[in-house]
């Protein structure tokens, strides 16, 4: 069992590149958090760890990729809070199993990667973009794709945005428009 909850947590980082601490807590339901920090430790020779604000992040170490076959290395990254905005959005819309991170779309000469994309109800597509510090230039031209896409294949697909500011959820709510989707700031799911 023991054995298991390793294999598990180890599948869970490849998943999602990077988690915290309370991230594998709340994924794997190792209830308090000096039971998470033993478990956690007793992992230690698969993984690896930096502080980011407050709180520990983990990620694969080599040993764990090659006990998981994980062929993705990561490291310490200075872009890790929209890792970790994209995890809890995860964890939030309750773990959907088919969601993808990074994911190239192309259709026709319009060519994007999203943060990520998943089926809503085994049917709808809905993509995922993470608003940490780009620009809303940016933003808008993400959404123009968006809308250009869906006017090319007419497919009903939404858009869901994770950002951590309410100033950024209004501007990102009026580039959203018409398009089915909604935004969510980081305290509303937290």
């Amino acid at each position: 069992m023991k054995q298991q909850r390793i294999e598990d947590i180890l599948l869970s980082l490849k998943k999602m590149d990077y988690l915290t601490r309370s991230q594998i807590q709340s994924i794997h339901n190792l209830k308090g958090d000096r039971n998470a920090n033993r478990i956690l430790s007793d992992m230690s020779e698969y993984l690896s760890s930096f502080r980011h604000e407050a709180q520990k992040v983990y990620y694969l170490n080599k040993a764990g990729r090659e006990r998981i076959k994980c062929d993705v290395v990561r490291v310490k990254t200075p872009q890790i809070q929209h890792f970790l905005l994209r995890n809890e959005l995860w964890i939030y819309l309750g773990k959907p199993s088919s969601w993808k991170n990074e994911m190239k779309i192309k259709v026709k000469d319009i060519s994007m990667v999203t943060d990520a994309m998943f089926h809503i109800n085994k049917r709808t597509m809905a993509f995922v973009e993470v608003d940490v510090s780009q620009s809303m230039k940016v933003n808008k031209m993400k959404m123009d794709k968006y809308q250009k896409i869906k006017e090319m294949t007419g497919n009903e697909f939404h858009v869901i945005w994770i950002t951590e500011l309410e100033s950024r959820r209004i501007k990102l709510n009026e580039l959203m428009k018409d398009m089915p989707g909604k935004v969510y700031t980081l305290k509303e799911i937290k």
